[in-house]
């Protein structure tokens, strides 16, 4: 149940009414049983001192964009009253016209654009105003009974407002709607939401929650376990074998939804999706609507409800189902967008945002993860919805064209124009190997930096985690995820790139960069060093690849190998047999890959660097003593030795060798593969011929 999670301790800190809407905002969108991500709206009137100095009534209200949940001051906008207060005389104002008049009645340029649904904050009398979409309340306005039921809850303390889209339109119906009933304390938006208010932020707040929980409690009386969502037809599958089960087929799901543009997808088996999955009635029910037009631009009119019947031993008939029926989905959106679209509409990617699977649970999918993760976010709602208007009575939905006009609609398209523009590596997945080292960890950050989510594969778990955890602090959270593997350890590594497939659905870009070094006079090599080398940088090397290389014919949408080698793949380095050996077997190991992966548009790539000191491990232990005896100096000068051997007298670092891997990575090497680029200062011992 919803509970109030005002602190009158912390609201006496906020010292202005703008702090205060911020502050009652954000508990508001911190349960999103009360109100959607990205959706409604929160309002506060009060005084303020215009560029004059004259005190002017102004209206902060969320703008256009926003999240409650996470908004500060600067994500309201500011509206004088007086420039409003007249449009409620109009008897109709179309959308362009409301947008282009609020402009101009706000109190800074620099506040965002205002909401669509700012009139119906400035048509009420009332100094604060809340507008939500909590679960029990769209149940009851989604309920084919509820305006009937809504007197049974609340007697004449309603308002009821048929169903149209936000506009002038509505707020006007919802002003004249509460001015017409002295006993108003609340107004129900068919098939959309709640409106309540209060003459302080305080009682605005506890209005909301009050009625939220009116409407629950009546609902949680006429829920019956035995028959929600029409019984139990599937049983979920234990949570090990989904888990499993979803790590096999997320890659293919990937491949099947990502058309002109990759997808990360994001898994879900929590208890009332498992549920809902498995109900009798579900598959039906799951197609009827959107539950809220907020859910509709980020899960579609309607999931993929998938027709398997829940079975461990049947990985493979799920994938060959899984990919027909995204092919299905994709063609009946194709055909919904033709019977429907307007001059101009340009189609959206016609893939699923939402992918329920009996017994296993939802796939969701998105042009990144916190993306995938709000298809995800507003369908547990689109749950928590269906089982209260089925307790009720039978759950409706928009109509088709409706649906379609909210989904296409050019004020909401606006929003997503708030996006940051996509970077190079935006929908890509890369695994780093030996993440938690120097070219590691600098070649997340780069690749991070252009769009790109990152798994940081390396036995030192701890100091991938710490990358791990600085990338997300940065660029946001589950950017990057730590998990510790043995290159040497098939299951290992196969487990890694599940993990992987959970986390994001699969892989783009692999980064073989995990190694070691050792020297040693030929003659005293002994078999363990030598052993050493060749399961490290050769088994551990072909490990990775091959089970990168399943991985990216199971998509189906091409990848990128980027081999880091070392000069001594190319050149007889002294006293360095196992190492040197080792190298060239990666070199010619990538360019093996390479030709068989051309069919299936997989590009395997090698870097030769040389000498990277900064940040390594293996320069940090014996080998840097050993370099430096075989060359007759002293092992602190060995930064000095290798800059004078170059060429261009330069020293090599992580962030140079970063780059190389981002070039054969990016669209700029998209033709190029079996190459060797040399990052090593200019070497001439290590000039290929």
């Amino acid at each position: 149940m919803v509970q109030s999670l005002w602190n009158s301790s912390e609201a006496s800190k906020q010292e202005n009414a703008l702090d205060q809407l911020v502050y009652r905002s954000n508990i508001i969108g911190a349960d999103r049983r009360v109100c959607n991500w990205g959706g409604g709206n929160t309002s506060a009137k009060t005084i303020v001192k215009d560029f004059r100095g004259r005190d002017v009534e102004v209206m902060y209200v969320k703008g256009s964009g926003s999240d409650l949940a996470s908004m500060k001051a600067g994500n309201f906008t500011g509206l004088r009253m007086e420039d409003i207060r007249p449009l409620f005389e109009k008897d109709e104002m179309p959308d362009e016209e409301m947008v282009a008049y609020l402009v101009n009645c706000m109190i800074d340029v620099k506040h965002p654009r205002a909401s669509i649904e700012t009139l119906l904050h400035a048509f009420l009398p009332f100094k604060h105003v809340d507008h939500t979409h909590p679960d029990s309340i769209i149940s009851l306005c989604c309920a084919d009974n509820g305006k009937e039921l809504a007197k049974e809850i609340f007697g004449d303390r309603f308002v009821w407002v048929p169903y149209i889209r936000p506009g002038f339109k509505l707020s006007k119906m919802i002003a004249e709607g509460v001015l017409a009933n002295p006993n108003a304390e609340l107004v129900l938006m068919e098939k959309h939401g709640l409106v309540t208010w209060g003459e302080t932020s305080e009682q605005a707040y506890a209005q909301t929650i009050k009625i939220i929980s009116e409407a629950e409690a009546f609902i949680e009386a006429r829920v019956n376990a035995a028959t929600l969502f029409g019984g139990v037809k599937h049983a979920a599958l234990p949570a090990d074998v989904r888990r499993s089960i979803a790590s096999q087929v997320m890659p293919t799901i990937r491949g099947a939804v990502s058309d002109a543009k990759k997808m990360i997808l994001s898994f879900d088996d929590a208890d009332d999706v498992l549920t809902f999955v498995g109900g009798e009635s579900s598959p039906k029910l799951s197609q009827v609507g959107a539950a809220c037009p907020d859910h509709l631009v980020h899960t579609k009119v309607v999931p993929l409800f998938v027709d398997w019947t829940p079975n461990a031993d049947d990985v493979e008939g799920l994938k060959a189902i899984l990919k027909d029926s995204v092919a299905a989905y994709k063609e009946q959106y194709k055909a919904y967008f033709e019977r429907n679209k307007n001059e101009g509409d340009v189609m959206f990617e016609p893939a699923p945002r939402v992918i329920l699977i009996p017994g296993v649970g939802m796939i969701n999918t998105g042009k990144s993860w916190a993306m995938s993760q709000v298809s995800g976010a507003l369908y547990h709602r689109a749950i928590a919805v269906m089982r209260g208007a089925t307790a009720l009575g039978e759950f409706v939905s928009l109509s088709e064209n409706e649906s379609y006009n909210v989904e296409y609609w050019p004020l909401e398209l606006y929003k997503l124009t708030l996006a940051p523009a996509e970077a190079e590596f935006s929908r890509k997945v890369a695994f780093i190997t030996g993440g938690a080292g120097g070219i590691g960890s600098e070649t997340a950050r780069r690749l991070v930096s252009e769009g790109a989510h990152v798994v940081l594969a390396d036995l030192n778990l701890e100091g991938a985690e710490k990358i791990a955890a600085e990338i997300n602090a940065r660029y946001g959270d589950n950017r990057a995820i730590a998990v510790k593997m043995d290159v040497t350890n098939e299951e290992a590594v196969q487990a890694a790139y599940a993990a992987t497939a959970i986390a994001y659905g699969g892989v783009d870009i692999i980064v073989n960069n995990a190694g070691l070094a050792t020297s040693s006079p030929f003659e005293e090599t002994s078999l363990k060093e030598w052993n050493l080398n060749m399961n490290v940088l050769g088994t551990g090397y072909f490990l990775v690849a091959r089970e990168a290389f399943k991985v990216m014919k199971a998509q189906a949408v091409g990848g990128s190998m980027v081999f880091i080698g070392s000069k001594n793949s190319v050149y007889a380095g002294k006293n360095a047999t196992a190492y040197s050996a080792a190298k060239a077997l990666e070199a010619h190991l990538a360019r093996c890959i390479a030709a068989e992966g051309g069919e299936h548009g997989i590009r395997v790539n090698t870097i030769l660097p040389d000498a990277i000191l900064q940040g390594s491990a293996i320069w940090n232990g014996s080998w840097r003593n050993e370099r430096a005896a075989a060359y007759g100096i002293e092992p602190d000068q060995l930064e000095e030795y290798y800059r004078k051997r170059t060429t261009l007298l330069v020293n090599i670092y992580p962030r140079d060798i970063a780059e190389g891997v981002a070039f054969f990575a990016s669209s700029k090497a998209e033709k190029t593969t079996g190459c060797m680029l040399t990052i090593d200062g200019g070497v001439p011992a290590a000039f290929t011929r």
